[in-house]
């Protein structure tokens, strides 16, 4: 036992020795609450991870719903009317007794020589264009000469020129090497015109790819080709597939060059084979828009699979 000296209390084993003092363990009253400036300021939340609704944003999303939306609804509704039908009732009426014999008179038609011309045009565009684009781009690139940076800005002038500008000249060369009312006419000032952006895409894409790696590949021993095909090509897929969607949609849409350099309808691509369901005194609408329709298909698939690598391309991350 402890010796206790008289007139002290007992003391527990835990108690300070004299002359210490213990701290104060009140609980401090809250402070006033500063928030930092340049944080924002944490949502309020109406129940369990809920937000505040953004009314305003959702009345422009309708609005814009409505905006798209109703000429898909007049187009694909009036594929499946009657002309009577489709005068009588108006745009937006849905069809009484709707039917597919618009589809079957568009198909039994040279509709089909027409997607098969523009489908030839379209692949020959895309394919002259990436390998043209692939080459110059990893040339301004790499050269790092005067001679690259005066090719690239060729190539950006083009940008600013636009082909109503020179339809006249594109004409008297196209007569001059006997190339009228070819396909071949249509292909080489689409793909011409295709170019210069496509140059821009693939010269961005192609910088963001690392120099270590470049050099790697040098001190390997490996020639420019094999640099192009086995380093740049695989590291810039975004950038080919956004140049090979965006000539793709160039050459499927294009109207002026057809329309001037071409005559017979052998060579008629789809955008002047609608003129075959406009007559000169009547316009049979169901059947324009059903051709209207299915030459929307084919490149809509194509965009559809190919969207993700587009967006990526065109958001400078092709290289990535």
């Amino acid at each position: 036992m402890t010796d206790v000296l008289p007139g002290h209390p007992k003391r527990s084993p835990n108690h300070p020795p004299d002359g210490v003092r213990t701290p104060n363990k009140t609980p401090a009253a809250p402070g006033p609450r500063f928030r930092r400036r340049g944080l924002p300021r944490r949502p309020r939340l109406l129940g369990r991870g809920a937000r505040t609704p953004n009314y305003p944003a959702g009345l422009g999303s309708l609005i814009w719903l409505g905006i798209v939306g109703l000429p898909l609804y007049v187009l694909v509704t009036a594929t499946f009317q009657t002309r009577d039908g489709y005068i009588d009732d108006g745009p937006l009426a849905l069809p009484d007794h709707p039917t597919l014999a618009n589809y079957r008179r568009v198909l039994r038609s040279d509709f089909l020589s027409y997607l098969l011309n523009t489908a030839l045009v379209t692949a020959v565009c895309a394919a002259i264009v990436i390998t043209l684009s692939v080459t110059v781009g990893y040339t301004i690139v790499r050269a790092r000469s005067r001679a690259s940076r005066r090719i690239f800005q060729i190539f950006l002038l083009g940008l600013a020129i636009p082909s109503q500008a020179v339809v006249i000249p594109v004409y008297l060369v196209i007569t001059k090497l006997h190339l009228y009312d070819t396909l071949l006419a249509v292909i080489l000032p689409t793909a011409a015109f295709s170019l210069p952006v496509s140059v821009l895409i693939l010269v961005g894409t192609m910088r963001d790819i690392d120099e270590e790696l470049y050099e790697s590949m040098a001190l390997d021993g490996a020639s420019p080709t094999r640099v192009l095909l086995q380093l740049v090509v695989p590291l810039s897929r975004s950038g080919i597939s956004t140049v090979g969607v965006m000539s793709a949609l160039h050459a499927w849409n294009g109207f002026l060059f057809p329309l001037l350099l071409t005559q017979s309808k052998s060579n008629r691509l789809l955008t002047l084979g609608l003129y075959d369901y406009v007559g000169e005194f009547r316009v049979d609408t169901p059947a324009l828009l059903t051709a209207v329709v299915l030459s929307i298909l084919p490149i809509f698939l194509v965009y559809l699979f190919a969207r993700r690598q587009l967006i990526n391309g065109l958001m400078g991350m092709g290289g990535k």
